[in-house]
């Protein structure tokens, strides 16, 4: 893919720096101009590489002990990839897991409304029979209402509830579809509430929300199966008196082997 140096980034080295990052930092480098961005950090990474050898900063007094550092970490790191990468979430179990929580899947009833919002009662009641006379609820909205929502006529878009004030809520959801309110008063002036669409509850396919249950359920599964493999270390670890003392090479080669055994 490029050369720097004496460095070569090859298609394997970018899908691995892909993985190793985090899935939502991973997502902004999907597709051709993602990988683009991806494959220029790699060469910038490699640039800085070439200086560091350049320098001879791995002479430096540090260095060893920051790489020993770093060299643990990762294969503390590697380790628990090793454990995990054992976990998986069968379709059935997805289903099994949808079957049984039916209410985690459903979208709750939305509503959606437009409103007018000015500060004095009085010219709320001066719009409302301006809009019973058959004026423009969008025209009146525009020239009118404080609310920056004014410049689109008044419209608010979907809401569930308890995303609204109480008076407004209850307004709202009492209109039907196409009927608009009486001034409604809130901590925020006169509101005329225009009901524009209802939307009822919506109950999922398990084919749509499959891969959001596979990935929390993984996500699940790992966490336990790491904590148990890490518990099941400690136990073996604990000296006569209940207490994890100094644990030498050859007590832990012991219990990793004898871990090996009851797994």
């Amino acid at each position: 893919l490029a050369k720097v140096g004496n460095y070569e980034v090859t298609e394997a080295e970018l899908s691995f720096m892909l993985k190793s990052l985090n899935p939502q930092v991973a997502s902004q480098f999907i597709g051709p101009e993602g990988e683009q961005r991806l494959l220029e950090e790699i060469i910038n990474q490699k640039l800085l590489l070439c200086e560091a050898v350049e320098n001879k900063f791995e002479e430096n007094d540090d260095f060893a002990e920051e790489f020993a550092k770093l060299k643990e970490n990762f294969i503390s790191q590697y380790s628990v990839r090793k454990i995990l990468e054992s976990v998986s979430v069968s379709d059935e179990e997805a289903e099994e897991f949808y079957k049984a929580n039916p209410n985690l899947f459903v979208t709750p009833a939305q509503i959606r409304a437009s409103h007018i919002l000015v500060a004095e009662e009085e010219k709320a009641a001066e719009l409302y029979a301006k809009i019973q006379s058959g004026e423009s609820f969008e025209e009146l909205a525009i020239d009118n209402s404080t609310c920056p929502s004014g410049v689109n006529g008044g419209d608010l878009n979907f809401f569930s509830k308890g995303q609204m004030v109480p008076e407004f809520e209850e307004a709202a959801y009492a209109l039907e579809v196409g009927q608009v309110s009486e001034p409604v008063k809130t901590q925020f002036g006169y509101h005329i509430i225009k009901l524009t669409e209802k939307k009822e509850d919506q109950q999922h396919s398990f084919e749509e929300v499959l891969p959001n249950i596979i990935q929390n359920l993984t996500a699940q599964k790992q966490n336990e199966t790491y904590f148990t493999h890490i518990d099941e270390m400690k136990k073996l670890a604990f000296d006569k008196n209940g207490k994890i003392g100094t644990i030498t090479q050859e007590r832990i080669n012991l219990i990793i082997n004898t871990y090996r055994v009851m797994g």
